[in-house]
């Protein structure tokens, strides 16, 4: 007995040697590139148990070869404003990860994009897509472009100009992007125009998120709202609890905002608060809906004007303090890093019960060790967000077959995938030792398909 003991412990610190020298390697490559290196380090200390249990992967170098893009585009945009000055943006699109299916990522708008967010992003989507059982690889792109306060002929000259370039990089077995922040249907119906203008021919499998009329799916607008809320009701659900009740906060007010707060009410929940990036509003009757959706999808307003329609809710500048409203489960779907180590310091003290992520990587490390300390349920992002991308791969199945589903099998198909991925994440934790433990459970099984198959498939 001893002597397996011991041969345990030589493997574990053999296995984290290796993680520490290919980490330290990625600093040294990567340097300032603050969000990537984040994600990356989140990954790499899940899998030192696996690592150990499967020398394999060390010696087949999985984690050098998984940690580099196959493939970092960068380009210039140029394009004329409505006063006719020529603007320039960065594009960027990063194919990461091809080993299981095309790279499948989507597109974000926002002056925050550079090349360490469009990483981190195309990195962590290579598990996420894993986790859905789909045969969809790891891509991610964007640009610096910012689209609030823009006209629609602004943004179309915009996307246009970002299409000509991204088009001589993408396809339907090749790369699908989508949208992300920033980029909705009218994004995307701008780029996927120029991509058929260019082209002589209608590709309907080349973008996902896409309009219903032209080859989109019915429920790709709500899959991620809704596929957080499914993920967290199940991680709910084996503890005994529920939404019905339950007091929720929901950061964000976009897509992924909009419709988990719709999935969460449905389920019984009272959503008391949302925010956008000026601040965030409290209702203390609950937020409504309606007010909130006509606000944002069809004036484009600001959040700030929910008050004049609903004079007993509050409005505070700055979105931070968002998470000082006591509640019972938080859903933070607005953007990275949006929940620090003080802010889960306050939900801890406030009783959270639970944490579903509905943005990408909205937690810092610090943040999430303490949720896992105080044994807070906590739902990562690449397990609890995953919907979208999971509906975008039902789309690209619809395209391919070129017959349309109803939202009512979309939406159950969503469901299962949710549950899988939920079910996945716990064994795959329960067997390295993690239990409870859903951001290595996630990590794990996400890694362990891709490894499996890059394995299979030789030294590219």
């Amino acid at each position: 007995m001893a002597m397996v003991i011991n041969m345990k412990n030589d493997n574990l610190q053999a296995a984290q040697a290796y993680v520490n020298d290919v980490y330290e390697t990625v600093v040294e490559r990567n340097a300032n590139e603050y969000e990537f290196l984040q994600a990356v380090k989140e990954i790499f200390h899940s899998l030192v148990p696996v690592l150990a249990r499967n020398p394999h992967y060390m010696e087949n170098g999985i984690l050098e070869r998984i940690v580099e893009p196959e493939r970092l585009i960068s380009f210039r945009v140029p394009w004329v404003d409505d006063q006719g000055k020529v603007k320039v943006n960065r594009g960027f699109r990063v194919q990461y990860n091809s080993a299981i299916g095309p790279y499948k990522g989507g597109l974000r708008f926002h002056p925050s994009v550079n090349a360490s967010i469009i990483k981190f992003l195309g990195f962590e989507q290579i598990f996420k897509n894993a986790l859905t059982g789909q045969a969809i690889g790891g891509g991610k792109g964007g640009s610096d472009f910012d689209p609030k306060g823009k006209s629609d002929g602004e943004i179309m000259r915009f996307t246009q100009s970002f299409m000509t370039e991204l088009s001589k990089y993408i396809g339907s077995d090749i790369d699908v992007p989508a949208g992300d922040i920033g980029v909705g249907a009218r994004e995307i119906g701008y780029m996927f125009g120029q991509y058929r203008r260019m082209r002589g021919s209608f590709d309907s499998g080349v973008f996902t998120g896409k309009g219903v009329g032209y080859g989109g799916s019915l429920g790709r607008t709500e899959a991620t709202g809704y596929g957080t809320v499914y993920f967290v009701e199940e991680m709910l659900r084996d503890k005994g609890l529920s939404f019905a009740g339950s007091t929720v906060v929901v950061s964000g007010s976009g897509n992924v905002s909009i419709y988990a707060i719709e999935k969460a009410q449905e389920f019984g929940a009272k959503v008391v608060a949302c925010s956008d990036s000026g601040g965030y509003i409290y209702d203390e009757n609950g937020i409504c809906l309606n007010t909130l959706k006509r606000l944002k999808e069809v004036e484009r307003s600001r959040i700030c004007e929910y008050v004049k329609e609903h004079p007993q809710a509050k409005y505070v500048e700055g979105s931070h303090g968002i998470w000082t409203i006591p509640c019972d489960i938080a859903l933070p779907c607005a953007t990275q890093n949006e929940i620090d180590e003080n802010s889960a310091r306050i939900l801890v003290a406030n009783n959270v019960k639970a944490i579903g992520e509905g943005a990408n990587m909205p937690s810092t490390l610090d943040a999430i060790d303490l949720f896992l300390e105080n044994e807070v349920l906590f739902g990562p992002a690449k397990a609890a967000n995953a919907g979208g991308v999971a509906v975008s791969a039902l789309e690209m199945a619809q395209n391919s077959s070129r017959v349309p589903w109803s939202f009512e099998k979309v939406d159950k198909k969503l469901k299962k995938i949710m549950s899988d991925i939920y079910r996945n994440s716990v064994k795959a934790a329960d067997e390295y030792g993690q239990s409870g433990n859903l951001v290595a459970g996630a990590n794990i099984a996400g890694f362990t398909k891709v490894a499996d198959a890059m394995i299979m498939q030789g030294i590219i």
